[in-house]
């Protein structure tokens, strides 16, 4: 590992066998267990169109999630710089993900709407910008090759 690199390794185990394995399409669960050493696994499976059980988290939801957080963490580190004091975050963040008819499909848009309350109204503004730069920063964000947009609301408490 070089200066700056960092490595992630995580176990992801299929546990949906029914007793016949992938004998057919609707023979088999899309159940997952994803382990990472030191963490709790996390149940997963497809999103319910596929198949999947809509109980368990699915790639779908797990990659909006490391968008948002990653764009809440980088903007909190960002306000920390600016000198701006949030007490409060909050992300309603929406995906369109499109088929493409060929049993496959992309991510075309991706809206995080974060609703900030800073502690003194003098702050809004560099919260505000301080979105700008929580977006450069974001890893998972620059890792994707579709758009990442934010519609902030920041107020004061």
């Amino acid at each position: 590992m070089g200066l700056g690199e960092h490595d992630y390794a995580l176990t992801a185990t299929w546990t949906g066998d029914l007793g016949t394995g992938t004998s057919g399409y609707r023979e088999y669960s899309r159940d997952v267990t994803l382990s990472v050493e030191g963490k709790p696994d996390l149940l997963a499976s497809a999103d319910k169109p596929f198949r999947g059980d809509p109980g368990r988290w699915n790639p779908e939801d797990m990659l909006l999630g490391a968008l948002a957080e990653c764009h809440l963490l980088s903007y909190l580190h960002a306000c920390v710089s600016a000198g701006v004091v949030v007490v409060s975050y909050r992300d309603r963040a929406t995906a369109v993900m499109t088929e493409d008819g060929r049993s496959g499909g992309a991510f075309t848009d991706v809206l995080l709407r974060p609703e900030v309350v800073v502690a003194d109204a003098s702050m809004i503004a560099a919260a505000e910008r301080a979105h700008d730069d929580a977006h450069r920063m974001c890893f998972i964000a620059n890792s994707v090759n579709f758009p990442v947009r934010h519609e902030a609301t920041v107020t004061s408490r």
